[in-house]
């Protein structure tokens, strides 16, 4: 999979016909990739050189904040704050973002790409460095890796009937149990998750 640039405060390249920054994608029952079953993904850039999202709903507790800050030789105090750490998909799983809340207006720093009107990703080291130290944003999660489709990959997965697109990331990213962003992703797109599966079922 291809790998678009997420640097800067929007995605490099011209703007896909329909573009779906921003937006959630959710696995639907025939899904193909194992790795992606009952999965909420954000999609963080999208455009005709392919697209790159976050996974909302695979949480790694296994995984401490800040042991890897240990890692990556970043002293932290007593007042560190304690991030949740998600897998975030199987591309460069080494590789760190946050997500986190941002104010509705104002300019966006180098590394940082606003996702919405409140939402964005950050990929520099600074934001570490301040959850180190109590500071930064009110509300983040780090996500190891990402999910990356090439050009018209995305768009042929849900044709296939792969994902369904909708709308509700905020609440999704920070304020659902993990166990519920599945189910709470289709209602919110007003669809009985009970009945989508029964069809599954059935097919």
């Amino acid at each position: 999979m291809s790998s678009p640039d997420i640097h800067g405060s929007r995605p490099i390249g011209v703007p896909s016909r329909t573009n779906l920054t921003g937006k959630i994608l959710i696995a639907m029952p025939g899904m193909a990739d194992p790795r992606f079953e009952r999965s909420v993904v954000l999609i963080c850039a999208h455009t005709d050189e392919g697209a790159m999202g976050l996974v909302l709903n695979r949480p790694m507790p296994e995984i401490d904040f800040g042991d890897l800050l240990e890692q990556l030789g970043i002293a932290t105090d007593a007042s560190a704050r304690r991030i949740e750490v998600r897998f975030g998909g199987p591309v460069e799983p080494g590789r760190g973002f946050v997500l986190h809340n941002v104010p509705e207006y104002g300019d966006d720093p180098e590394g940082r790409l606003r996702i919405g009107q409140t939402l964005a990703m950050t990929t520099t080291r600074d934001i570490l460095e301040e959850l180190a130290h109590g500071h930064g944003p009110a509300s983040a999660v780090l996500a190891l890796g990402y999910a990356g489709w090439g050009p018209g990959q995305l768009e042929q997965e849900m044709l296939q009937n792969g994902w369904l697109t909708g709308e509700g990331a905020d609440e999704l990213v920070f304020g659902t149990a993990h166990s519920d962003k599945w189910q709470a992703a289709l209602r919110a797109q007003g669809i009985d998750p009970s009945l989508l599966s029964a069809a599954a079922g059935r097919a």
